[in-house]
């Protein structure tokens, strides 16, 4: 069995619209912040020249959003409140977590414009392909944007989620739908413009606001799906981070593909 990793990395030196401090603590400076901690909060004396070479563990310390790099939007990141159940949104500690681990399948939109998809583009992908997905599979889209990831244009460039298309996929009973772009829904840019357009308030965010309706998770800014030897036939693997009552959480996103 091959593990393809299916995800992009926290990195701070890259471009993000809320920036990552990643601040680095040396061995060195563990070993002056072991001795520190050691006499405050036990009255034990240890000098940082006691540990071996001078140094003892380092550490790094962050300062980001749950949304940086490959993570789990839960029902509790798109409203208060949801059409649904009690109408409570659930967090992402809440969630089951096989919801993802489940059969997979991706679906090449790397040909369309930056914009928005619908429904009809879903069905040609799968059609392409020869197959029909099965309750709680979850669903990739390879829309090429990782290869702008880091860069300004990874957030204005790529094509996301209608509607009519979120509506498609959950009709289908996927309850975990995934992209490489920043946003399951169409860009921000993009959005906005239609909105002056028309002053639909529909077309605002409709692939997120679907989640007051429906109870759904997305797992925003993958990357390499493009490198996945087929389109089906392989299981997704993208456990959440435990982030009690966050909206959403960190994932290790990977493919595991038996040969």
């Amino acid at each position: 069995m091959r593990i393809i990793d299916l995800s992009s990395p926290v990195d701070a030196s890259g471009w993000e619209p809320d920036p990552v401090n990643h601040r680095v603590m040396t061995p060195a400076e563990g070993a002056a912040h072991c001795a520190s901690e050691m006499r405050e909060h036990f009255g034990l004396e240890i000098s940082p020249a006691d540990f071996p070479g001078g140094e003892f563990l380092n550490n790094d310390f962050l300062e980001l959003s749950t949304h940086t790099g490959t993570h789990v939007d839960a029902p509790a990141h798109y409203g208060s409140k949801a059409e649904y159940g009690d109408g409570r949104p659930r967090t992402i500690d809440e969630l089951p977590l096989d919801w993802f681990h489940r059969p997979g399948v991706v679906l090449d939109l790397t040909h369309l414009p930056s914009g928005a998809v619908d429904a009809a583009e879903i069905d040609k992908a799968l059609a392409r392909i020869g197959y029909r997905p099965q309750p709680l599979d979850i669903v990739l889209l390879h829309t090429g944007a990782d290869e702008r990831s880091g860069t300004l244009e990874y957030f204005t460039r790529f094509a996301g989620l209608d509607e009519s298309a979120t509506d498609y996929l959950l009709d289908l009973g996927i309850r975990v739908i995934g992209t490489d772009a920043f946003s399951l829904d169409a860009p921000f840019t993009h959005i906005v413009e239609e909105y002056q357009r028309t002053g639909d308030q529909k077309v605002l965010w409709p692939a997120h606001m679907a989640g007051r309706r429906r109870e759904f998770c997305q797992i925003e800014r993958l990357a390499g799906l493009g490198s996945l030897p087929r389109p089906f036939g392989f299981t997704v693997s993208a456990l959440p981070v435990k982030v009690k009552g966050a909206g959403a959480g960190w994932a290790r996103a990977v493919a595991l593909v038996e040969d």
